[in-house]
């Protein structure tokens, strides 16, 4: 739950993984989530290996509410792997926090996973012909399942055994003794890049701001199909899968879910953005006296489209950026005031001005026509709303929360009807050739299903469906407990 009502796409996971002998690992794997925080905020978990026992330590909330110093001075070892969570398969319950640990041949593995699969209900009735039990609702659980109960004695051939059963998205990280290993799906949906560490050491992030901040270098992204295998020292890469012949990189990436500063397919995540901007201008420029972003994603395309546009960049919204998730209800007074909790207008800088305002999407528009609300109020003369994607018309099943068209205003309006019910002067969203072109790269290496309706990964009709189709009744989620804990999980 967020103190406003959330108009962006929800991203799934973010994941971190390394191998360092000596090293606080524990403490590596929690300043690379907190850089990593972005990507989920719904729960965060670390599992570390240490001398032939694995612990895992995972709850609902975030990074810095979940592991205080107490925790990751317990947390000692020689490897870990790490996770924050947005649930798109299975809901915001204990149970589906990751790390997942289950039992493998003696010891114990534990996975996090980035993406959504869609055959689960294939891999669902493949694991219950085994007789093996699951105990959360999470795709991700299956994966670990599966190779859990590979008959391979080594991880590494368990995983080769298991990714052509899958099909959808997954970049995943497991931990088994002692070692870490990380692959990617052949379509290449979701990032995974590898680093090394001064001491020779190795680690995998999502991002490469998960890199960054345990001043790890960026090596490379692990490609599509590829698994990486990391030991004391050592970095072993297999090509598993063939790379698809149509990849499917998700442009959202691009778009909103990476930090600007991480480095995807070769380039900072801000340029390509910057560029977003530049392209809003030259294909639907305006007369006005200030450009101002929405922040904070907005920004980096609000830059460019002043920098092509010659109209001067100001800030006209400030945001709170000590707001995140919370558990705590506002009261009705305070849900009023809505999106004022996390943005408030410079009412002095905005007075009497025609504003060019930079977002960098709109999904379902609820909170868009807040903002615009928000800025008449302040005194806006106009307000031209510039988008840096295309319209969202078709629903994500491949690690995105919109699971269904009804969630999405472009799927049912035109430009000039959004446009009218967000309330905007005006509305231009950039055309999907100024998106190829800002990103610089050929529409062939990406996703763009929610833009096109056209879709990489063959999507089954189960897996249309709610990301909660595989809940349990409703009593024995009230038998859960209300309030968060800390748990762990620790197996030799």
């Amino acid at each position: 739950m967020s103190v406003i009502e959330h108009d962006k796409p929800e991203e799934a996971c973010g994941i971190f993984g390394v191998v360092a002998s000596g090293r606080d690992v524990s403490r590596l794997a929690f300043f690379a989530l907190f850089a990593l925080q972005h990507r989920g905020q719904e729960s965060a978990g670390i599992a570390v290996w240490d001398e032939g026992r694995l612990t895992a330590v995972k709850d609902i909330g975030l990074v810095s509410q979940v592991f205080k110093e107490e925790t990751l001075k317990s947390l000692s070892g020689q490897a870990a792997i790490g996770h924050v969570r947005y649930s798109t398969t299975g809901s915001t319950r204990w149970i589906n926090a990751q790390p997942v640990c289950l039992a493998r041949n003696g010891h114990t593995l534990a996975l996090a996973h980035n993406g959504n699969i869609v055959n689960t209900a294939e891999l669902r009735a493949r694991l219950q012909e085994r007789e093996v039990e699951l105990s959360s609702t999470s795709d991700s659980e299956l994966l670990a399942a599966l190779i859990a109960n590979n008959p391979a004695a080594e991880i590494p051939d368990a995983v080769a055994d298991v990714m052509p059963q899958a099909r959808g998205a997954f970049s995943v990280v497991i931990l088994s003794r002692g070692k870490v290993v990380g692959f990617r799906d052949p379509w290449g949906v979701r990032p995974l890049c590898i680093g090394r560490l001064e001491d020779g050491s190795y680690a995998l992030a999502s991002e490469s701001c998960g890199l960054d901040i345990i001043g790890a270098e960026f090596l490379q992204e692990v490609k599509p199909g590829e698994m990486a295998v990391i030991k004391d020292k050592s970095l072993e890469l297999k090509q598993v899968m063939p790379p698809a012949d149509r990849l499917g990189m998700c442009i959202f990436e691009f778009i909103y879910f990476a930090r600007p500063d991480s480095v995807l397919s070769g380039m900072t995540v801000s340029q390509a953005r910057n560029r977003m901007g530049e392209e809003l201008a030259r294909e639907f420029s305006v007369e006005a006296d200030m450009v101002i972003p929405v922040p904070d994603t907005g920004t980096p395309a609000a830059i460019g489209f002043a920098r092509a546009s010659g109209i001067p960049y100001g800030e006209g919204l400030i945001k709170n950026r000590y707001v995140g998730r919370t558990f705590i209800e506002p009261d009705n007074n305070l849900r009023q005031h809505g999106i004022r909790v996390k943005l408030n207008p410079l009412a002095d800088a905005i007075r009497g001005k025609r504003l060019v305002v930079v977002d960098d999407s709109i999904v379902r528009g609820n909170t868009t026509h807040k903002i615009v609300r928000m800025l008449y109020d302040a005194g806006a003369k106009e307000v031209h709303l510039r988008i840096s994607s295309p319209p969202i018309a078709h629903p994500c099943f491949y690690g995105i929360d919109t699971a269904t068209s009804t969630e999405l205003i472009a799927s049912e309006k035109t430009v000039d009807e959004i446009r009218e019910q967000v309330g905007a002067t005006s509305l231009e969203y950039i055309s999907l050739e100024g998106l190829q072109r800002a990103v610089g790269l050929p529409k062939e290496r990406f996703c763009r299903a929610c833009f096109t309706g056209r879709y990489p990964i063959e999507v089954p009709d189960e897996a249309k469906m709610s990301k909660h189709r595989f809940e349990q009744v409703e009593k024995e989620l009230d038998e859960e407990p209300r309030e968060p804990v800390i748990k762990k999980e620790s197996v030799a």
